[in-house]
C-alpha cells in the first residue's frame, strides 16, 4: 500500500453523470488518463462526528473552512487491512487532507477509546488535537461505494474519480460488519470527481460543456445526513454559533497551513 499519499493539498470539482455521459467522458478521458493500478474497488468509510452531528452541520452550512473526520479501508476491512484515518479539510475552495496508516483494528480501537494513541508523527498529532477539540466523537455514518480512478498520463497530479453504488447506514460502527444500506444515487448514476494541483486541462473543461456536465455540490456524508433527516421527518438543524465557531476554526486553519 506503499502507493498511497499521506497528505493532499488539491482542488476537487464534483460533477453528477449519467450513463450517457459517463460512457463518453471514460471513452474521452483514455487519451489523458489510464485506470489506476487498483482498477474497480469498494471503498468504504465511517464518518466520525459529535452525538448531535455538529461537524456534518456545520459542513452543509458552506462556510470558508470545514474539517471532517473518517475512518477509511479499501476493499473488505478484516483486522489486519491496511486502513486510514484521514482528516479532511477545506478551505476556500481548497482541499487538505492528512491521513495516518494501520492495520484496521488498531486504528478503530483507537477512534472507539480503546487505545491511547496511535504513533507520534505530526499528522498522529493533529488527529488527536482533532479529537480533543470536538470532544466525544461518535461512529455517525457509514458510506460505503465503488470507484474506478484515473490517473493522469502526463500530469501525475491530475486525477478523475468515478463513484457509483453509494450507501450510507446510520447503524454500522464497525467496517468489519458492513452490510447493503440506503443508496444515495439514482440507477445509472455516477459521481465525478475531477482533481487537480495545477490548471484545469482546457480540452476536458471544453468536453465538459459540450456534454452538458456542469459543476455540483455534494457531500456524501452530508447527503446521507439530509437523507437520515427526511427518512425520520426531522428538519436539518443550524450548527450553533456558526459565524463564531467558522472565526474560530478560520484563525485556527491559517495557523496550521505549515503542516499542510
Amino acid at each position: 500500500m506503499s502507493g498511497y499519499r499521506e497528505v493532499f493539498q488539491r482542488k476537487e470539482i464534483k460533477y453528477l453523470l449519467d450513463e450517457v455521459q459517463y460512457k463518453e467522458l471514460t471513452a474521452f478521458l483514455e487519451s489523458m488518463a489510464k485506470v489506476d493500478e487498483y482498477g474497480l474497488s469498494r471503498i468504504n468509510n465511517i464518518y466520525y462526528d459529535t452525538p448531535d452531528h455538529r461537524l456534518i452541520r456545520t459542513s452543509m452550512e458552506k462556510p470558508l473552512y470545514k474539517e471532517k473526520l473518517r475512518l477509511r479501508t479499501y476493499g473488505t476491512a478484516k483486522d489486519d487491512s491496511n486502513a486510514f484515518i484521514e482528516i479532511k479539510k477545506k478551505y476556500a475552495g481548497i482541499v487538505y487532507k492528512r491521513r495516518i496508516s494501520g492495520k484496521y483494528k488498531d486504528l478503530h480501537e483507537y477512534l472507539s477509546g480503546e487505545k491511547t494513541e496511535i504513533g507520534v508523527s505530526q499528522i498522529a498529532k493533529e488527529i488527536e488535537a482533532f479529537r480533543r477539540l470536538y470532544g466525544e466523537l461518535i461512529p455517525a455514518m457509514s458510506i460505503c461505494y465503488d470507484r474506478i480512478a484515473l490517473a493522469g498520463t502526463e500530469d501525475k497530479d491530475f486525477r478523475v474519480t468515478f463513484d457509483s453504488n453509494i450507501e450510507w447506514d446510520d447503524r454500522c460502527s464497525d467496517l468489519r460488519q458492513i452490510k447493503k444500506a440506503n443508496p444515495l444515487l439514482q440507477q445509472g448514476q455516477y459521481l465525478m470527481e475531477i482533481k487537480v494541483s495545477n490548471a484545469f486541462p482546457r480540452k476536458l473543461s471544453e468536453k465538459l460543456s459540450e456534454l452538458g456536465v456542469f459543476p455540483t455540490s455534494f457531500s456524501k456524508y452530508g447527503a446521507g445526513y439530509a437523507d437520515m433527516m427526511k427518512r425520520n421527518m426531522v428538519r436539518i438543524p443550524a450548527a450553533d454559533n456558526i459565524s463564531q465557531a467558522n472565526e474560530w476554526k478560520n484563525s485556527r486553519m491559517k495557523g496550521e497551513m505549515a503542516y499542510v
